[in-house]
């Protein structure tokens, strides 16, 4: 099986191209984690600025995760023969656009569909930008890369999404689009100026990338993001309403809330990078009962405002723990497509968004209370761990690399 690839790790880039690179390529993370975050945190302002209920606003956080899911698989195909470096660009272009489009809808309808329309390259960007950073260093490192580029993602839940949350209360949550609009130029700038330019690989094509698809431990690697992640989403989806109505915790501190799950993220996303490097498989064993044992926790935390901080920064750091080992698991199960077997892992984590939301909503609504969300991801975790450990134990009969 050839790897596209290893075209580029046999000249790792110097170490300030390589931040500088780097960099460029989490930006884009920033913006994208404050478009779909800051959502989150302003639930409650959306259901009254476009008079709807609770369960009709999250459906905009499920459009959103829909969009990732389609847009994922058919851009990276659709830009495979594509330089990496241009396909990263053309997305944030369109990335940037929508959430413009974001900002002029009118009303709940145009919404959800610029909603679904700005997810669409989120997950070919973080695929194309993953691909880029683990092609910039030795193999050996590549987790640690990726962990860097993810770490856009997070550190935008400790600054950016905070602030938009923030500003989005004080003087509109409308405005949120045109910050993350802002965030997408500044990060077009950047990775023009700083990624370098490879050409396409020669036999880089639309077939060759879908036959990742036929991989059965591809597929195996989408379900554990999409099971054992969709708690994670179950409960950042509602935080907000737990916070205020559980905890007691007034509205005012949601940003901090938010800024305090986002440096759990960034502690997570720093810690999966460097254990994935170690043992991609033992990392998923490790984490996703972890992951089950932090939303327990939280669950009965959460009556009291110490404790729910605490326990905000866990599930944080618990749930971003397990992004670089799925990201680096898609790579090694399908090294000859991997821009499209990168992007599938933030569809399986959209899915999980999706799904997180949908099955948080259906308890709330059932009347099992807020903190039933975390309960219901507790169980996902725990299933995504049974695909765990089914998919290594299908690796010792057949090796990724048979």
């Amino acid at each position: 099986m050839s790897s596209v690839l290893q075209t580029s790790t046999a000249a790792p880039a110097r170490s300030t191209n390589l931040a500088m690179a780097i960099l460029a390529l989490a930006m884009g993370g920033v913006g994208i984690g404050v478009t779909e975050f800051t959502m989150m945190g302003l639930l409650p302002e959306v259901e009254q600025g476009l008079g709807v209920s609770t369960p009709e606003a999250g459906h905009l956080i499920s459009a959103y995760a829909l969009g990732v899911v389609v847009g994922a698989p058919l851009l990276a195909a659709v830009g495979a023969k594509l330089p990496r470096k241009h396909l990263a660009l053309g997305l944030m272009v369109f990335f940037t656009v929508a959430n413009l489009a974001s900002f002029l809808a009118p009303d709940y309808g145009t919404m959800l569909v610029s909603r679904f329309a700005a997810g669409l390259p989120h997950g070919a960007f973080f695929g194309v930008a993953a691909v880029i950073a683990a092609s910039l260093v030795p193999p050996t490192r590549r987790g640690w890369a990726i962990s860097m580029v993810m770490a856009g993602l997070s550190i935008s839940n400790v600054v950016g999404v905070p602030f938009a949350t923030w500003m989005g209360q004080t003087y509109g949550w409308r405005l949120l689009f045109i910050l993350v609009g802002l965030i997408g130029l500044l990060t077009i700038g950047l990775v023009w100026k700083f990624v370098p330019f490879h050409e396409a690989h020669p036999d880089a094509s639309i077939r060759r990338e879908l036959g990742a698809l036929k991989r059965l431990q591809v597929w195996l690697a989408i379900l554990i993001g999409i099971v054992g992640f969709g708690g994670f989403f179950a409960t950042y989806t509602y935080i907000a309403h737990t916070m205020t109505m559980v905890a007691g915790i007034p509205s005012s501190l949601i940003p901090l809330v938010v800024a305090l799950y986002g440096l759990g993220m960034v502690a997570g996303n720093i810690v999966g990078g460097r254990i994935a490097d170690r043992s991609v498989m033992g990392t998923l064993y490790k984490v996703l009962p972890g992951i089950a044992v932090a939303l327990v926790v939280y669950a009965a935390a959460v009556q009291w405002p110490w404790s729910a901080f605490v326990m905000v920064f866990v599930v944080g750091a618990s749930g971003s723990m397990l992004i670089p080992a799925l990201q680096t698991r898609l790579l090694d199960a399908s090294p000859d497509a991997p821009s499209l077997a990168s992007s599938l892992n933030h569809a399986a984590l959209n899915v999980a968004n999706a799904l997180g939301a949908f099955l948080g909503g259906l308890v709330i609504a059932l009347g099992w209370g807020y903190t039933a969300p975390a309960l219901v991801g507790a169980v996902l975790a725990l299933l995504g761990l049974g695909v765990a450990i089914t998919s290594g134990l299908l690796e010792r009969k057949r090796p990724l690399a048979a």
